[in-house]
Order: structure tokens, then C-alpha cells, then sequence
């Protein structure tokens, strides 16, 4: 298909200019960056480099749309503006679809009112008659939701309760209409299901913290996560029938400004005063210039439900998406929808939400062009037996090599032993740091023998290096540690994101606790931490310090199972260590001969 004319309304706005980006390089497509401005449409057309061409319009939505796009004749016409949950076009929110449907023009819009969407199966009867598609809600919800929870809902005799979010960077840039939306419905009831019957709860206001964490990913921040009026509310229980809860939420952050619109939005639930709109372009203005973090954002959708033989299941999709990748998803169902069109994949004639027109693999094909990557996280029966590691790992496990899989595959007891070249640091509060936890004094080829202990899905590491000792407790994190490694010294509980990266193990300081307090991040104990395999064997490079005291600890070298009976060895010549030189980079120098103890020689490979 060549000269596929794609008129996009608010083609330079926040979602329509990101979807021309998206199909700027498809040479097939003509795009009507439409808008009230030719100015502004022409200067978006320049910035945007690609092979597709490129067209500026104005176009005045609430002028005569049948003359408008008469003239214009595209193939296909997409409703990028908004906002649609109050649309101001005379009473009619439908305008645009019904010219389409005059024309006999294929629609698709990205709105994201509930009212809205559901209601377009009005125009069904008549889409059909024409031959044309008329789909609405093609953005993240609720097409790719929808998706999600197919995916997760495979093998499931039914579906309980369904629940999402979505936690946009702080440096997404939020649209107009968007916050108009979300200030028109703060504080305002939200129809939903609760308990397997009709509810409300109130915008903005409901909330809920979820970390998203792909397995084997560095994981978001626990985010607060509030209602937002979505589509999803209505068209899922549709698909899913018998829903006991459904729940959809957004997450903005910084925190302090969520928390500080929630309690804007307690005004209107209070009835003190009637809508935020009026505090619209303020919220606009706070959110897109009071930011800071990471630029990372995410989503979540998570199922309960029950298996065919009746055990209970819960199932996690979740998304991460690196900088300015993840402002692009939420147009990401339209691109998608276009580039079937163009290989000859038509959506079936009728208007619908487009919430069965996708599937996850069509959004698997984007995301790999883009640095977004996602996973799915399983709780069952049985799940709570399985070792630690594994359990928090879940599908990255089988990423890991073999030894590092056999050092954390601990159901009870396991004794490990090794080399280790120790460093410390010198300043006087590291030094205090160490003596207190009782870490290792400094030295090289220090015999080390580590204890592992598991009960109770706890798991107490003592760590004994040259008959020093020093131990630590590590369980599955909850609530803010949720998806961490929880790791306890004492009073301080610090919170470790288990990163697979490509053969390595790496352990990353996420959140941290003294006496079950919160501290902020920024002072938390810093350092590289990771396990590896270097001539087939577990190895390990810890090292702990903090912006206060410099290093405190540095500690590397390897590790074998001990074996329950030992097998006497012989060997003339020494042992070899493998622990990279100091200064020698991550791979160190050629391996050095140390003399080891006869005891810490196993017979044969780690286990």
C-alpha cells in the first residue's frame, strides 16, 4: 500500500505529535499533522525528519468538519486532541465520528473517558452498513491492558479481579488535556467493581503503592499509585465476566506533587468546592516544571484468579521503559494498528472499543525497537517453598548460569568455601562502620567459609573470613521493599534489586530502613556488588561504602559447596585462586597461584 493519507487531529499536541514520530519512517504514509495553528503544524513537520511525508494543516475541530475533511479525503482520520471526557462541541462529544461515518472514513481515536469510549458501539450499526471501522480508546488503556490480561489469563478457568497502572517519567511531559481531564475528574465518584458488585470510589483519592519490577530488571520506585476514570472500568468487565474487583490506577510522580493533588481532590469529594478545573493551567505549569528523578516510567496489570483444578493463582505483567521511550507507548496501539493497515491486516468493519483489535506480541514487535522491556511475575501454590533467590528472580532465573543457580538453590543448610583478597577502608568512620558490623579485617587469599541457613523463608548468611564472622539475614521484601531482596544487619534493612545482567548477578541498593524507619536513598550505603562465574566456578566482588566514610569494605574471590563426605585430594601443585589483582579491572590479571588449605580443595567441581 503506497500513499496512505493518515489525518492526525492534534498531530503537533502531546500523543499525535509522538504518533507521527512513531511513523515517521514509514515512506507508504502521508500525515495531516492537523491543528488550529499552520504555524505551528509547519515548524512540528520541519522538526520531525523521516521518510513518510509530511503535511501541516489547520483545522478547526468545532467548525464544519464535513467540509473539512471533504476537502482533505484521508484514508484515515485519528482523534489525538481531547480531552474526552468533556469535550465542549455543543452537547455532541461524537462530532468528528459522525462526519467520518458521512464520509464513509475509516476512525480511531486515543480517548481515554470511560463515557466516551463505551459509548461509541452507538455508531456500531452504521460502520458496518459502510464497511468502515470506528475504534475508539487505542492507547494504553485500554487496548494494551486488554492484552495483558488475555496474556495472563491463560489457563485460567476464570478471572477474579483485574488491576493496572500506569507511572509515567517525570520528565514525560504531560499534555493539556490530559490534566484538564484529571482536574475535571479529581475528587469526583468513579464507577468500578467491588466485591463483585457495582461501586464507587472517588478519583485521585483511592490509592494504592505497587513497585513495578520486571524479573531480573532494576525495578521503579515503589510508587502511589490513585484511581483514574478509564476506559478499562467499563469495556473489561465486559470481556471478563463475573469480575469480582477491577482497579486502574495512575502514578505521576514526584510524590510530594501526587500526594499534594490528592489533597486537592479531597476538597471536591468534600463538596467544598465543585471540580479542580479551574486549577488546571497551575497543574499543568507544577507538573512539567517541578521534576526530578529518574527518567524511567512503567506500568502494571496483575489478575487473581483460579486455575482449572482450582488453585489459586495471582499473575504480574510489568513494563519498564528507559527515557524518552516510555512517553511513547500510550500511541503506541494506534502506530500499531496503522502499520497492519499497511501491510493489508484491515480491522473488521463496525465501531467498538478497540480493546480485542491488538495483542501483546503486536506490542512486543514495538517495544523491541525500543529500550522497553517487560516480564511476568507467577504466585501459586508451592511458590513459598522455592529458594529465595529463585522465587524473586522468577523467569530471569534460567538467565543465570548454572553455578550461581547451585549457590542460591538453598531449601535448608549449605556450607560454602573459598579464597578472598578483603580491603578496608581507612578513614576513621569506616573503620568504626566495620568494627561495628563486625566485617573482615583487610588481607589476601583469606580462607572464607560462608553458612547458609534457610527456614521459614529466611535465610541467615554467616560469612567467616579467617575466623571472623559476620551475619546477615535475607527474605523477600514487602510492602515498599515489594519485589527486593530485603537483606538485615541488625537494625538497618536495605532493600536489593536482583539484576540479571547478561551473566552476571547484580545486587543494587533500591530503599533502605534503620529501627523500620524509611531513609532516603541518597543515603544509603553505595558500592558494586555482583556474583560471576570465572572458570566455572561461583565467585563473588562485594563492596560496601557510603558518601560519608568512603569505602568501608571491599571483599572478592570464590566460593565452592562443601560436600557432606570428603574424598581425600592429592595434587604437587597449588590451587588456584582466580581472584583478579587489585587495580587490575573486572577481570583482573592472569590467574595467581595461592596456596589454599588442603580443606578448602573439594573433590571435584562446585556443585
Amino acid at each position: 500500500m503506497t500513499n496512505f493519507k493518515v489525518l492526525i487531529l492534534g498531530g503537533y499536541g502531546t500523543f499525535g505529535g509522538r504518533l507521527a514520530q512513531l511513523l515517521a519512517d514509514e515512506a507508504a504514509l502521508t500525515l495531516i499533522i492537523a491543528g488550529r495553528s499552520h504555524e505551528q503544524g509547519a515548524a512540528f513537520c520541519k522538526r520531525l525528519n523521516g521518510a513518510a511525508r509530511l503535511v501541516p494543516l489547520a483545522f478547526d475541530r468545532d467548525g464544519v468538519l464535513a467540509a473539512q475533511l471533504g476537502r482533505v479525503g484521508p484514508d484515515l482520520i485519528v482523534d489525538a486532541s481531547g480531552p474526552f471526557q468533556n469535550y465542549d462541541t455543543g452537547g455532541d462529544p461524537y462530532r468528528v465520528v459522525r462526519a467520518a461515518l458521512g464520509h464513509g472514513m475509516n476512525y480511531l481515536d486515543l480517548a481515554d473517558g470511560s463515557d466516551f469510549v463505551k459509548g461509541i458501539a452507538a455508531f456500531d450499526a452504521e460502520a458496518r452498513a459502510r464497511g468502515v471501522f470506528v475504534l475508539s480508546g487505542v492507547s494504553s488503556f485500554p487496548v494494551l491492558t486488554a492484552a495483558v490480561v488475555r496474556k495472563l489469563a491463560e489457563g485460567l478457568a476464570r478471572v477474579d479481579t483485574i488491576a493496572g497502572g500506569i507511572a509515567p517519567s517525570p520528565y514525560a511531559g504531560v499534555g493539556r488535556n490530559v490534566i484538564r481531564a484529571i482536574a475535571g475528574y479529581a475528587g469526583q465518584p468513579v464507577a468500578l467493581i467491588r466485591d463483585g458488585k457495582p461501586a464507587t470510589r472517588h478519583a485521585i483519592i483511592d490509592a494504592r503503592h505497587v513497585t513495578i519490577a520486571p524479573p531480573g530488571r532494576l525495578p521503579l520506585d515503589n510508587v502511589r499509585f490513585s484511581l483514574v476514570d478509564v476506559p478499562d472500568l467499563k469495556v473489561l468487565p465486559e470481556l471478563w465476566p463475573g469480575l469480582r474487583e477491577i482497579w486502574m490506577g495512575a502514578g505521576p510522580v514526584p510524590g510530594i506533587l501526587h500526594r499534594a493533588l490528592s489533597a486537592l481532590a479531597w476538597l471536591v469529594r468534600l463538596k467544598l468546592v465543585p471540580s479542580l478545573a479551574p486549577l488546571a493551567p497551575l497543574m499543568y505549569r507544577a507538573i512539567n516544571v517541578l521534576r526530578w528523578g529518574e527518567h524511567r516510567g512503567g506500568m502494571f496489570v496483575t489478575i487473581e484468579g483460579e486455575r482449572r483444578d482450582g488453585a489459586r493463582v495471582t499473575r504480574s505483567w510489568h513494563l519498564l521503559a528507559e527515557g524518552d521511550d516510555g512517553p511513547l507507548i500510550p500511541s503506541m496501539a494506534a502506530e500499531a494498528i496503522i502499520r497492519h493497515l499497511l501491510a493489508g491486516r484491515r480491522p473488521v468493519a463496525g465501531a467498538r472499543a478497540a480493546t480485542n483489535d491488538l495483542e501483546l506480541a503486536d506490542y512486543d514487535a514495538l517495544f523491541a525497537r525500543r529500550q522497553i522491556v517487560t516480564g511476568v511475575r507467577h504466585e501459586g501454590p508451592g511458590q513459598a517453598r522455592e529458594p529465595l533467590y529463585r522465587r524473586l528472580l522468577g523467569d530471569a532465573w534460567a538467565a543465570l548460569p548454572a553455578p550461581i543457580q547451585n549457590m542460591h538453590e538453598l531449601n535448608d543448610t549449605l556450607t560454602a568455601e573459598g579464597v578472598a583478597n578483603v580491603e578496608r577502608g581507612r578513614g576513621i568512620f569506616a573503620r568504626l562502620v566495620a568494627a561495628i558490623v563486625g566485617f573482615p579485617k583487610a588481607g589476601e587469599d583469606v580462607p572464607v567459609t560462608v553458612q547458609f541457613r534457610a527456614s521459614g523463608g529466611v535465610e541467615r548468611w554467616q560469612r567467616t573470613f579467617a575466623g571472623r564472622s559476620f551475619a546477615s539475614t535475607q527474605e523477600a521484601g514487602r510492602g515498599r521493599f515489594e519485589h527486593l531482596l530485603c537483606e538485615r544487619f541488625g537494625p538497618v534493612a536495605i532493600g536489593l534489586a536482583l539484576v540479571v545482567d547478561r551473566d552476571r548477578l547484580r545486587l543494587v541498593v533500591r530503599r533502605w530502613s534503620f529501627l523500620g524507619i524509611p531513609l532516603p536513598r541518597a543515603l544509603a550505603p553505595v558500592g558494586d556488588a555482583f556474583e560471576h562465574v570465572d572458570n566455572g566456578r561461583f565467585c563473588f566482588h562485594v563492596e560496601i561504602g557510603h558518601g560519608l566514610t568512603g569505602m568501608i569494605v571491599r571483599y572478592r574471590g570464590w566460593l565452592a559447596h562443601v560436600p557432606e563426605k570428603w574424598t581425600p585430594v592429592f595434587r604437587k601443585g597449588p590451587a588456584q585462586s582466580n581472584i583478579p589483582a587489585r587495580g587490575s579491572g573486572e577481570g583482573g590479571s592472569a590467574p595467581r597461584s595461592v596456596s589454599v588449605p588442603d580443606a578448602l580443595v573439594p573433590a571435584g567441581p562446585a556443585a
